[in-house]
């Protein structure tokens, strides 16, 4: 059993986009461990709080971690007659909702915290995604950046080490203060092989000279043609940060994969009142 309360936990865990469910109790008919409203946070390796214990928490548990194993996102109605299913003497007959959430969508691996980095951040920060944050320069990150959910400030001044940290399958994108930096980490990355996407911020012009020394360093065309630089949306105008960023923004939601769109539907009411109405008994 986790240290944690479940509102606690539940806290934490959307934070740091670990996915997890949560367990509540919605309706109770007859003797039953607790009473609707009890909740409890469940991930693969830990449980926090609790809804009574015995084997109807585990069979909660259970349930849970299976559609977390699976990627079964969204809630589902899971009914518990004390006597049969749960092999309890009390005799009475929950009803829980297990919410499962996949934690982030996708995960941003973002080098630079300039102008445009910062306005970046600050337009991604309300979806659902982790953003890995990273800059050479000591007190680079603004005040901000240290309480947002889903955000990791990464202060790296070797930009291989940096790289070699990455989880595969991120989306990169490289805007540093230093072009010399930037071709580093590009080398990096695409020495890597596992990015989902990478973007360089630049010209045309920045992006040929890059690719040149690139190409003399080893990488290959098919390479190298994974490399978006200008980036943004096809057709974005503007040279303003915000705007920059807006354009970049937009270009990362056309590349987020169909499946990374977890369900979100509810769970209808007429559902919710048939489930309530002359429970069964075991």
């Amino acid at each position: 059993m986790g240290a944690l309360s479940w509102h606690q936990a539940l806290h934490r865990l959307q934070r740091e986009a670990v996915p997890h469910a949560l367990a509540s109790v919605v309706g109770a008919a007859g003797s039953t461990p607790r009473e609707p409203g009890a909740k409890m946070v469940i991930t693969l390796d830990a449980v926090h709080d609790t809804l009574g214990g015995g084997t109807f928490e585990y069979q909660v548990i259970d349930a849970a971690r299976r559609a977390l194993a699976e990627d079964e996102f969204g809630p589902r109605l899971e009914a518990f007659p004390l006597g049969g299913r749960s092999g309890q003497c009390c005799g009475g007959y929950v009803h829980v909702l297990i919410e499962v959430f996949g934690g982030a969508e996708m995960t941003v691996a973002l080098f630079g915290a300039g102008h445009v980095g910062q306005a970046l951040v600050g337009l991604l920060a309300p979806l659902p995604w982790r953003v890995l944050w990273h800059d050479s320069r000591e007190d680079a990150f603004p005040a901000w950046a240290a309480d947002q959910p889903r955000l990791e400030c990464r202060q790296a001044p070797d930009p291989t080490e940096a790289v070699a940290a990455l989880p595969a399958g991120c989306h990169a994108l490289v805007m540093t203060h230093d072009h010399g930096e930037d071709r580093a980490l590009v080398d990096d990355l695409l020495a890597r092989g596992d990015c989902a996407s990478l973007g360089l911020i630049g010209s045309d012009s920045k992006w040929a000279s890059f690719r040149r020394r690139l190409a003399d360093a080893g990488h290959g065309p098919e390479a190298l043609a994974r490399v978006r630089c200008p980036i943004g949306i096809p057709g974005a105008k503007g040279k303003l940060p915000y705007e920059i960023a807006l354009a970049v923004s937009a270009e990362l939601l056309t590349l987020k994969p169909e499946a990374a769109q977890p369900d979100r539907r509810g769970v209808a009411p007429e559902v919710l009142r048939d489930a309530f109405s002359q429970p069964k008994t075991s």
